[in-house]
């Protein structure tokens, strides 16, 4: 995760540099069909007129991407692409101001989103007690965020992003199912 952070704090440091060109060039503008390749750079990309955008994202994304990790590489990745993914879409086909005002996307706070969500449930479906209680410990402390997946909680936030990113979360942990999988209950069998 350090690398991560590593990497999104120098594309920041050049978004500032650019005078935010990067977050035009790579956010996600909505329903415009040239910027569906921009649900990839997106995350990757923050609001260049502070560093609070990426200041505020790096902690939960530190914290819930190693808990994430925990659960070894594949789920990690899993629950990395289908978060990224599904904020992404979200949030070009349903992102922007009802009344039309142009708008640009950026910002991990999606996969952040999706990340919680899928801390929040995979132990329902891993059927395990220490992964539920881990969610009832990240609800406790981090529950209030959950509000920022609700409609028109902050102007200038993309509450679309965090609602299909936790979305995609809680898919992710519902495709990974069960520890190990059917393999590994046969397995244990033999």
């Amino acid at each position: 995760m350090a690398a991560v952070t590593v990497v999104l704090y120098v594309i920041e440091a050049l978004n500032i540099a650019t005078g935010g060109l990067l977050t035009l060039d790579f956010g996600i503008r909505p329903r415009d069909p040239s910027s569906l390749p921009d649900i990839v750079t997106a995350p990757l990309v923050h609001d260049a007129a502070n560093w609070n955008h990426l200041a505020a994202n790096t902690l939960p994304l530190v914290v819930f991407g190693f808990l994430t990790f925990l659960a070894g590489l594949r789920q990690f990745l899993t629950a990395v692409a289908f978060s990224w993914f599904a904020s992404g879409l979200g949030v070009w086909l349903f992102g922007g101001s009802l009344f039309g005002a142009p708008s640009v996307t950026v910002g991990a706070s999606g996969v952040i989103f999706g990340l919680f969500g899928f801390l929040l449930v995979r132990g329902f479906f891993n059927r395990s007690w220490g992964q539920v209680l881990l969610a009832v410990v990240l609800v406790l402390a981090y529950g209030s965020v959950l509000l920022g997946a609700l409609p028109n909680v902050a102007r200038g936030v993309s509450w679309q992003a965090h609602l299909f990113g936790l979305a995609g979360g809680v898919l992710a942990a519902v495709v990974l199912g069960p520890s190990g999988g059917a393999a590994g209950r046969r397995g244990a069998e033999a």
